[in-house]
């Protein structure tokens, strides 16, 4: 092979290592940015769940104690757990999580979750509106 040819072959290696590193560069900033976005949705979407647990509490008027216990409840913490953190007896907790699940219109934990993912899962991005004690309106 002359030497021309090896030489303008490895000017269009040296090419192609430039341009794929530039390339690599560019998908990296790419990445980082859509991250950037990512992590914002998070932060909006977390503060959207706190905000829609704050205006059900105070619909379903539960008190300083029983928001506490709820959010707990909510995060799947046990009742021992929940007794713990709180430096309550586990039959206070129970005591209150039987009144917020009255409160709500619920039998249980479960149910109260799902109240709130419905919410978060609309297609419209508007709250669910609140019908009756437990807040369940027909379809």
């Amino acid at each position: 092979m002359p030497w021309e040819w090896r030489e303008l072959l490895e000017v269009a290696a040296a090419l192609g290592l430039i341009a794929g590193l530039g390339l690599g560069g560019l998908a990296l900033l790419r990445a980082r940015r859509d991250q950037r976005r990512a992590e914002e949705k998070l932060r909006r979407a977390s503060g959207a769940f706190m905000e829609l647990l704050a205006e059900r509490f105070d619909e379903w008027g539960l008190t300083a104690a029983e928001r506490d216990v709820a959010l707990f409840a909510i995060k799947g913490m046990s009742t021992a757990e929940i007794a713990g953190l709180r430096s309550t007896s586990e039959g206070t907790v129970k005591a209150q999580t039987a009144a917020i699940y009255r409160k709500a219109g619920v039998s249980g934990r479960s149910q109260l979750l799902s109240l709130f993912i419905e919410d978060l899962m609309r297609d419209d991005g508007a709250i669910r509106p609140m019908t009756g004690a437990g807040g369940l309106s027909a379809k």
